[in-house]
C-alpha cells in the first residue's frame, strides 16, 4: 500500500486508536491505573433482561435450571438470519445442544452497544496483546462504542466482527464460568471436565450433569476475555444448515415488524414532505370538508405536513385535500446540470484527493495508444419492501419508540435529543424490517414521529406513502468515473482513475476506491463533491460503483489485449484468494462453453468486506433488445462459512438486488424534485426475468467476511460484460435503458 493510501485510513479508525490511548491511560502514563478501574466488559448487562428463572452468565448469555439457553442479539433482523448466524456462533464455543437455542433482541441501552465491532475493525482478535490488558482494552471500545457505533447493523460486520471478535468468545467464556462451578461442587480440576451438547461430564467418576444445574453458581464467576477458542477443525455446529430461529413466528404470522406495532390509544399519521429539498411550508389551507376538519389535526414540521387521525385511511384522504404553500428549494437542479457539475469538478485537479498512487502513471499514460473511458451511475433508492414508519408515544417525560430500525440506540438518541429528554428516558422497541439496505440507518422517521406525537398529546403511528418513501430517500450517489489505461504486450502497464465522491457512509479503510489487480503504475484520486441531494449508505455503499468501473474497464483493457477476459483477470491477480476464486468460476460456469445455445458470457470479481465473490453471467439478445439471462453462476470466498442455507440465500438476494437497479434503477431529478414516484417509474425484478442461479463457496481457510453485500458489486459488470460479449456495444451508464437495453 502506497504512503498515500495510508493516509486515507477511515475516520472511525483515526478517532478509535486516539481515543484508546486518552481513555486507556498511556497519554498520561496510567496504564496501571486503568487497568485497576476497567471492569469487565462481559460481565456488564441489565438485570432487567433476565424473566423467570433465567441467569446471565454474561453480557450476551442467559441460561435456565432447565437448559434453555438464550442468545441476546446485538443486531438487526432484516431478512439477512443474523440472529441465528451468531446464535451458532457462541453456541459453538458454548458446547450447546442447538436444540435449547434461543434468541433475543438485545435492548436499545449502552450496556448492549456493538464494542466487538470497534474492537474487531480496529485491533482485530488482538493476539499480540496480554491478557491482563483484555479489560482495559475491552472497556475502551464499550466507551468508544457508545458514541460511535451504537447498535449498528450494516457493512456486513455482524458475523466478520461481532460473531468473530465477540460471539465466540462470548461462548466460551460462558463454558469456562458453568465448568468453574462444576469443577468447585464436584471438588475437580476444572481440565478434567468436558462439556458436550449443553452437558458437564466427568469422565472419571462417570458424572454429568446439565449446564442449567450450575447456572446460578456459574453466575458468580467472573468471565474470561481470553478464552480458548476452537479451531475450524473441531466445529459441529458452525458450517451446518441449521434452520433460522427468526422463521416460525414469521410463518405464522406472529413476528413484529414496524407497521405491525398497535398500541392502546394510537392514531395514525400521513406525511407531505417538501416536494423540493429545502422547501418550507409557509401554509397549510384545511380541507372545506366539515367531517374531516372535525376527524383530523394537522401539525406543520416546516419540512413536513402531518395528518393525524383515527385511521390512516382518514389521516391519507385528509392530507391529500390540504392546499399547502412551498417555498424554498432549489428548483434549477435536475439530473442534466448535475451531470454537468460532475464533469466540470472532474477538470479541475486541485480538488483531488489522492487514494493510491504507485510509479508513473501519468507520464506513461500519455501515450497514444492509452485508452480513456467515460463511466456514469445514477441515483438509487432504496426502495424497501416495508415504507418507512414508526410509532412514538410521549407522556410523563418519558418516550417509547416502536420502530424496525438498523441502529435502534441511534433512533434513542435521536428522539432524546429532540425532545429534550435524558437518554435513559426514552425506550426502543425494535421490530423486524421488511428490509433496510441502509435506508433504515436513518433518523428522519423516528424523530418526526416523536415531534408529532408530543404535537397531538397521544400515541402516533406515522405511515410514509410509498410515494414519499421513493421521493425522500437517503439515495445511493450518482457518480462519474474516468478512468484511462494503458496495455503493454498484453499486461496493463499503467492506469489513473479519477471519479466524483460524495461521501455515503463508507470508510476508507474498507479500500472501496482500490483497483484490485496488480499494476505497477497507478493513480487514483477522487473528487468530494457534496451531493445536492441525501445520500446514505445502500446495500455495498462505494462498492457498486467502484465494481462497475474497474471491473467494466478491465474489460475493455483485455479487448484491447485481444486476450480472453478470465485469464486477463488470472494473469494480474496474485493472489491466491482470487485466483482460486477465479479457478473454480471457470469450471462452474463453463467459461467459453455457455450451456445455453447461442448464448454469450460476461465475468466480474470484486473483494469486498473481507471476501471474494466472482459471478459469471450467461445471456442471450432477443427482438429489441431484450436481455434474457439464463444463469448466474457466483463463486464465493467468504472464510468461514456459518451457515450454509443462509450464506447461499444472501447472494441470491444480492444479485436480485443488484439486477434490479442494472435493469431499472434510476432516481432522476427535474425542477428541483425528484421524477420517480413509485414502483411503477422504478421497478423490480419479478419472477418471470429473474435468473437461474448457481452459488458455490470456496474455503480459503480464512476467518469470515461478510455476506450481506458482496455478492451485490460484481453483478452490473459481469451483465454488462455479457451484452459486449454478445453484441459489441459497451455499457459504460446504467441503468441499461440508456443503451436501448430492457429486460424480458
Amino acid at each position: 500500500m502506497s504512503n498515500e493510501t495510508k493516509k486515507q485510513s477511515s475516520n472511525i479508525a483515526t478517532i478509535a486508536r486516539r481515543t484508546f490511548l486518552v481513555s486507556a491511560g498511556v497519554v498520561g502514563g496510567g496504564v496501571a491505573l486503568g487497568l485497576a478501574l476497567s471492569p469487565n466488559r462481559l460481565k456488564i448487562h441489565r438485570d432487567d433482561v433476565a424473566s423467570g428463572n433465567e441467569v446471565i452468565l454474561n453480557t450476551w448469555v442467559k441460561l435456565t435450571p432447565d437448559n434453555k439457553l438464550t442468545v441476546i442479539i446485538p443486531h438487526s433482523e432484516m431478512g439477512q438470519g443474523v440472529g441465528t448466524g451468531l446464535a451458532q456462533m457462541l453456541a459453538e464455543e458454548m458446547e450447546a445442544d442447538w436444540d435449547t437455542v434461543a434468541i433475543e433482541q438485545a435492548p436499545a441501552t449502552d450496556e448492549y452497544v456493538n464494542s466487538d465491532l470497534g474492537r474487531g475493525y480496529i485491533v482485530g482478535e488482538g493476539a499480540k496483546i496480554p491478557r491482563f490488558v483484555y479489560p482495559m482494552l475491552d472497556f475502551t471500545f464499550l466507551q468508544l462504542a457508545k458514541g460511535m457505533v451504537g447498535q449498528i447493523t450494516g457493512g456486513s460486520t455482524a458475523i466478520r466482527l461481532t460473531g468473530y471478535h465477540g460471539m465466540r468468545r462470548a461462548g466460551a467464556a460462558a463454558r469456562e464460568m458453568l465448568m468453574h462451578a462444576a469443577a468447585k461442587e464436584w471438588d475437580v480440576p476444572m481440565h478434567s471436565l468436558r462439556a458436550e451438547a449443553s452437558v458437564l461430564h466427568h469422565d472419571a467418576s462417570g458424572r454429568s450433569a446439565p449446564f442449567g444445574a450450575f447456572a446460578a453458581a456459574a453466575a458468580a464467576f467472573t468471565p474470561n476475555l481470553k478464552p480458548a477458542l476452537k479451531t475450524p477443525d473441531q466445529y459441529k455446529i458452525v458450517g451446518t444448515a441449521k434452520p433460522r430461529l427468526d422463521l416460525p413466528e414469521k410463518v405464522t404470522g406472529e413476528a413484529q415488524f414496524g407497521m405491525d406495532v398497535i398500541v392502546p390509544g394510537m392514531k395514525y399519521a400521513a406525511i407531505a414532505q417538501a416536494p423540493k429539498f429545502g422547501a418550507r411550508a409557509v401554509s397549510v389551507k384545511d380541507p372545506d370538508n366539515a367531517a374531516v376538519q372535525a376527524a383530523v389535526q394537522i401539525v406543520n414540521l416546516e419540512d413536513a405536513v402531518v395528518v393525524v387521525a383515527d385511521s390512516y385511511w382518514t389521516a391519507s384522504n385528509a392530507l391529500n385535500q390540504l392546499d399547502i404553500k412551498w417555498e424554498g428549494g432549489d428548483e434549477t437542479l435536475a439530473s442534466d446540470t448535475l451531470r454537468a457539475t460532475h464533469n466540470a469538478h472532474l477538470e479541475e485537479t486541485r480538488h483531488e484527493e489522492i487514494m493510491d498512487k504507485a510509479g508513473d502513471a501519468t507520464t506513461l499514460l500519455q501515450s497514444a495508444d492509452a485508452i480513456s473511458v467515460e463511466y456514469a451511475v445514477p441515483y438509487l433508492a432504496h426502495a424497501t419492501m416495508e415504507p418507512m414508519n414508526c410509532t412514538a408515544s410521549v407522556r410523563n417525560g418519558k418516550c417509547d419508540i416502536w420502530v424496525g430500525h438498523q441502529n435502534p440506540i441511534a433512533a434513542r438518541d435521536s428522539a432524546a435529543d429532540v425532545l429534550g429528554l435524558k437518554k435513559s428516558d426514552v425506550t426502543v422497541h425494535n421490530a423486524y424490517l421488511g428490509g433496510g439496505f441502509g435506508r433504515r440507518a436513518k433518523v428522519d422517521n423516528v424523530v418526526q414521529a416523536a415531534r408529532v406525537a408530543v404535537a397531538v398529546g397521544a400515541p402516533v403511528k406515522l405511515i410514509w406513502s410509498r410515494e414519499q418513501d421513493m421521493t425522500n430517500d437517503f439515495y445511493r450517489p450518482a457518480v462519474v468515473s474516468r478512468m484511462r489505461g494503458l496495455v503493454e504486450d498484453g499486461n496493463i502497464s499503467a492506469m489513473s482513475h479519477a471519479y466524483v465522491y460524495a461521501d455515503a457512509g463508507m470508510p476508507d479503510s474498507e479500500r472501496p476506491f482500490a483497483f484490485q489487480y496488480d499494476v505497477a503504475n497507478k493513480h487514483i484520486a477522487r473528487h468530494p463533491y457534496p451531493s445536492p441531494i441525501p445520500v446514505g449508505s445502500w446495500r455495498s455503499v462505494d462498492f457498486t460503483q467502484m465494481g462497475f468501473f474497474n471491473e467494466s474497464f478491465v474489460d475493455e483493457l483485455a479487448h484491447k489485449a485481444g486476450a480472453d477476459p478470465l485469464a486477463f483477470r488470472y494473469a494480474h491477480k496474485s493472489d491466491p484468494r482470487h485466483r482460486a476464486v477465479l479457478e473454480q468460476l471457470a469450471d462452474e460456469a463453463s467459461w467459453g462453453r455457455p450451456e445455453t445455445p447461442g448464448a454469450h458470457q460476461g465475468i466480474a470479481i470484486v473483494d469486498s468486506f473481507e471476501s471474494i465473490v466472482g459471478q459469471v453471467a450467461e445471456i442471450t439478445i432477443e427482438d429489441d433488445k431484450r436481455v434474457r439471462i439464463h444463469r448466474l453462476t457466483s463463486v464465493v470466498d467468504c472464510g468461514q462459512v456459518i451457515n450454509p442455507n443462509a450464506a447461499e440465500a444472501q447472494i441470491h438476494s444480492s444479485v436480485i438486488f443488484a439486477l434490479s437497479a442494472v435493469f431499472f434503477g434510476e432516481i432522476t431529478l427535474k425542477n428541483g424534485e425528484v421524477v420517480q414516484q413509485n414502483f411503477p417509474d422504478y421497478d423490480m425484478i419479478r419472477l418471470h426475468n429473474a435468473p437461474k442461479q448457481q452459488v458455490r463457496f470456496v474455503n480459503s481457510g480464512h476467518a469470515p467476511g461478510g455476506l450481506g453485500e458482496p455478492g451485490t458489486p460484481p453483478v452490473a459488470p459481469a451483465l454488462t460484460n455479457a451484452i459486449f460479449a454478445a453484441t459489441g456495444t459497451r455499457i459504460r451508464e446504467l441503468p441499461l435503458t440508456r443503451a436501448g437495453f430492457r429486460s424480458v
